[in-house]
């Protein structure tokens, strides 16, 4: 089994990074940042809920 598989470090470092001065934005590309977090942060939340529901029913 590979030791990356579950890797989660650049997941985190997408959610909490600090902007970066030399990098360029714009709005459209600061939008589809903010819907691919809202997604991400959607998909967890059903996939705790459904975790819930797993071990309660």
């Amino acid at each position: 089994m590979r030791k990356d598989l579950f890797n989660f470090g650049p997941m985190f470092g997408y959610f909490f990074r600090k902007d970066d001065p030399a990098r360029h934005t714009n709005f459209n590309l600061r939008t589809m940042h903010f819907i691919n977090k809202l997604s991400m942060a959607m998909f967890l939340v059903g996939l705790m809920v459904l975790i819930y529901r797993w071990f309660i029913r």
